[in-house]
């Protein structure tokens, strides 16, 4: 049997927005080049995508091109949103956006998962990915706020 190795991580920002909103941007992955680094091209409607909904993502990362084809296996708006994809590189990769109110505020928390890793992330990864996802929250939270802003 193969030794595989479970890696989970969770980054999380406050927005001023309505959990709805919030939700509608990440979940549409037409935003996702708009604030995502890895993410270059993205085949799918543009819109929010729910439950069962499949998409193809083209992904950059530092060992080159992969094609990413997703599928959402849990939508509960304005909270929840789940896409899953298969990778030759580190098996499935899971994304999970959760959103959540706190007071006039929002919190959205994005969670990578990978249930079975062929090998531990090394902790240069895990330093890229913590820096990554601090980029990419930051970007969300100042399109949908601007989005927002432009609404009002």
């Amino acid at each position: 049997m193969v030794e595989t190795h479970s890696f989970k991580r969770s980054h999380s920002i406050l927005i001023s927005a309505p959990a709805g909103n919030v939700l509608d941007y990440v979940c549409n992955p037409n935003s996702w080049p708009e604030w995502l680094a890895a993410s270059h091209k993205i085949d799918s409607p543009d819109r929010p995508l729910r439950k069962d909904d499949t998409f193809v993502e083209e992904w950059h990362t530092r060992s080159g091109p992969a094609q990413l084809n997703w599928v959402v296996t849990e939508c509960e708006p304005p909270h929840l949103w789940v896409g899953e994809t298969q990778t030759d590189f580190i098996g499935t990769i899971i994304v999970r956006y959760d959103v959540k109110e706190e007071g006039d505020q929002v919190r959205f928390t994005r969670t990578m998962i990978n249930p079975a890793r062929p090998k531990p992330p090394t902790q240069d990864q895990i330093n890229r990915l913590n820096k990554e996802a601090d980029i990419a929250l930051a970007n969300i939270k100042k399109n949908v706020e601007a989005r927002i802003a432009k609404a009002s």
